[in-house]
């Protein structure tokens, strides 16, 4: 079964069951043995835990550039917007930053620099406005050596739950998209405003780098984009999920 096809096996199984948001682990088990009715309270089913998306960058922001010289921004965009459609589906109430190519700075500011602070804590007030059990905003990496490529994760500072979400998202890429990547989450502080300052789990999912040719060439295409996608939505399921069971968040059963 091709990786597309079987990711979206494993979200639409999570929509149908139990409302939408239940365990990872339910979903995988029954996708491929089939099926068994679950039964699930009215609470589980209407409870629509509030999940916060930012695309980063956009509008005169067009983050860094691919080798092929595609804006970062767009492929944020894409991405974040597949999340979006998978998360709805599974139950969960979506909060987006941005839904367009847009700048969400208030109005009549000039200059760039202005226009991006404002630009960051208009993304922060969504996120901290809204009740949200957690955040996850969407990047592209890049360096000046072309060989380094992967996902990446980084988390709020002590923060138990950022890191562990950071953990999840680590182990669902490498489950479904880069059984290779060896990279580390890493903490970060004030250097990252937008991670720093949300008051939930917070973490910042480097996608990939735009700087090595062959990722970047895979990271402009719209299935590529719609698998990082996936990957995304369901890391953020099986972290609620488990956190609702109340076991452990790191991503320790792979399919």
């Amino acid at each position: 079964m091709k990786l597309k096809n079987k990711l979206l096996t494993y979200l639409f199984a999570g929509a149908v069951i139990a409302g939408g948001i239940v365990g990872c682990e339910l979903i995988e088990a029954g996708a491929g043995k089939g099926m068994e009715a679950v039964e699930t309270s009215a609470d589980a089913v209407l409870d629509r835990p509030v999940i916060v998306l930012d695309a980063g960058h956009g509008g005169a922001d067009g983050g860094c550039v691919s080798v092929n010289g595609i804006p970062e921004k767009n492929i944020n965009l894409s991405i974040m917007l597949t999340s979006r459609d998978m998360l709805d589906l599974l139950g969960y109430d979506v909060r987006c930053t941005r839904e367009t190519d847009v700048s969400i700075h208030d109005k009549g500011i000039e200059g760039l620099a202005k226009q991006k602070k404002s630009d960051m804590d208009n993304r922060l007030a969504v996120i901290n406005e809204s009740g949200a059990v957690l955040a996850v905003s969407i990047h592209q990496n890049q360096f000046t050596d072309p060989k380094y490529s992967g996902a990446q994760m980084f988390f709020k500072a002590d923060s138990p739950e950022s890191s562990a979400l950071a953990d999840v998202l680590r182990e669902r890429f490498r489950i479904w998209l880069q059984p290779d990547n060896e990279r580390e989450t890493k903490p970060v502080g004030d250097e990252l405003f937008l991670i720093h300052n949300a008051k939930c789990p917070a973490v910042m999912a480097e996608c990939g780098f735009l700087s090595n040719p062959e990722e970047a060439a895979k990271l402009e295409t719209p299935s590529y984009q719609q698998e990082v996608a996936m990957v995304i939505a369901d890391s953020i399921n099986c972290y609620v999920s488990r956190k609702r069971q109340g076991g452990e968040t790191a991503a320790e059963n792979s399919i």
